[in-house]
């Protein structure tokens, strides 16, 4: 990511905590998402730093007139902002999305979204069938829409099913851990993934989460995988931090040591 789309994301990300944002934002911003980048004359042109900032706002106005006011606001931001590149604005205005359900949305959009990424993971056929190139995007939503139903919240589905309908050359699993990455920073905390060979109680992931926020000094939210590989303890991630208390890893250790 170039240091001018590091700028962008971060005014366009103030843009969106100044608007009256709600669910139907966040789906006016998803649809944005597919149209630029569905059209690379369009995120070209947008993202054009050479034209005016005043004409890409006018490009804005014309092109996305059926929007909300609110969603217009901050894609005229993003408009006005210099991105490294046309797919960097995509990706931005897909982050602003997820920023948008992050904020309306009071369920644990994380941990949803984790649980999809797990179900996909543990299923390899509806993994195939949702990454493939050559599938009809709306069979693809209807067929996960069906699969999770009712077990998520709104704002969880929202995100899960635009990003099936709209890939963008990634592999559905990894878009979602990014999405899952943003609404955590726009909720002010960060994500630990913790494996353990049997499921933490309550009282347990509470703990946890008390003694890692205190660690890293800001609110953290467990997303456990029951592994038994791990035998017996905990190995826990925090984006490239790992602290791993499992018996399997102690083990590892002491057979190279004696190999050695």
């Amino acid at each position: 990511m170039g240091s001018a789309t590091t700028h962008a994301l971060s005014a366009s990300a103030a843009a969106l905590a100044s608007a009256q944002v709600d669910l139907e934002t966040a789906r006016e911003l998803f649809a944005a998402v597919r149209a630029t980048g569905d059209s690379s004359a369009l995120s070209g042109a947008l993202a054009d730093h050479a034209a005016e900032p005043a004409a890409r706002a006018s490009l804005v106005a014309a092109v996305f007139a059926s929007l909300s006011p609110a969603a217009q606001s901050v894609l005229r931001t993003v408009a006005g902002e210099r991105w490294s590149n046309a797919a960097d604005l995509v990706a931005g205005i897909e982050d602003l999305a997820v920023r948008a359900v992050a904020t309306s949305e009071q369920a644990d959009v994380e941990g949803e979204l984790f649980q999809v990424i797990r179900v996909i993971a543990e299923n390899p056929d509806l993994e195939l069938a949702l990454g493939a190139r050559l599938g009809d995007a709306s069979k693809k939503v209807d067929l996960i829409t069906r699969i999770l139903g009712s077990s998520v919240s709104e704002g969880t589905l929202l995100i899960v099913t635009s990003i099936v309908e709209h890939p963008r050359e990634r592999r559905v699993r990894a878009a979602l851990q990014r999405a899952i990455g943003v609404v955590a920073t726009q909720r002010g905390r960060t994500i630990a993934t913790v494996r353990s060979a049997v499921p933490l109680t309550e009282a347990h992931r509470q703990r946890l989460a008390d003694s890692l926020s205190r660690t890293y000094g800001m609110p953290v939210a467990i997303n456990v995988v029951v592994d038994p590989e791990v035998v017996g303890g905990i190995r826990v991630q925090i984006a490239d931090d790992v602290i791993d208390g499992s018996i399997s890893t102690r083990l590892a250790d002491l057979r190279s040591r004696l190999a050695g």
